[in-house]
């Protein structure tokens, strides 16, 4: 009984496993219906003594305007089940019970994002990105990176993307994109380090900042 008081007050607190439930970080993390997809270690403490950066994979509560149409299954109804599926999304073993989502950090408040320069290449502040980690679906390619305008994130929010563009509803998209695809910062639930499970996938999750630097 310790230690399952333990496990339950150390992923509330400092760190917490999650299920990835769909394609949209691949190949950075892998997730798909009917398969075993990662469950990746998420660092809860690091945002309370560092602000979030350009290429970080953080975890975060869906916005309203992520969430108004979010038609993903709803806490059961009945107490056991209920219990059970918050134990089991606390221990990595189900999905999460809140509307969370897994992006990448690509703008922060004050910059201004959009896509797409002549090489196809995501712009933030006049410079193109370095984007080693994006993932291309077979018979696509860069020249198919959807272009948006440009976006000024507000003072409090991130502009977030997938790894794979093509599979990505992120803030491009949500609430219609532009302003109201972006996430405010104090949503961030953690940053995403590890991928725990399953183990031919144990590695440390890529934060390359793909802003150019000077």
């Amino acid at each position: 009984m310790t230690a399952v008081v333990l496990t339950v007050l150390i992923q509330a607190f400092v760190a917490r496993v999650y299920v990835i439930p769909s394609a949209s970080m691949e190949s950075t993390l892998h997730g798909c219906t009917g398969c075993e997809n990662d469950r990746v270690l998420v660092d809860k403490l690091t945002y309370r003594f560092s602000d979030v950066e350009p290429g970080e994979v953080v975890v975060f509560r869906g916005p309203e305007a992520w969430t108004a149409h979010d038609f993903r299954a709803a806490p059961s109804t009945n107490p056991v089940a209920r219990v059970a599926q918050n134990i089991g999304s606390l221990l990595g073993i189900a999905p999460a019970n809140e509307r969370d989502f897994v992006k990448r950090v690509i703008a922060l408040p004050g910059q201004t994002v959009m896509c797409c320069d002549e090489q196809h290449r995501v712009v933030v502040d006049g410079k193109p990105l370095d984007e080693p980690y994006i993932h291309w679906q077979p018979g696509t390619t860069p020249a198919d990176h959807e272009p948006f305008a440009p976006v000024l994130v507000p003072e409090g929010r991130l502009f977030v993307m997938g790894d794979n563009r093509m599979n990505s509803t992120d803030s491009r998209k949500q609430g219609g994109g532009g302003v109201a695809g972006t996430i405010p910062i104090e949503n961030v639930i953690g940053k995403a380090r590890y991928i725990v499970f399953p183990k031919d996938r144990w590695s440390v999750v890529s934060d390359h900042n793909p802003q150019p630097l000077g």
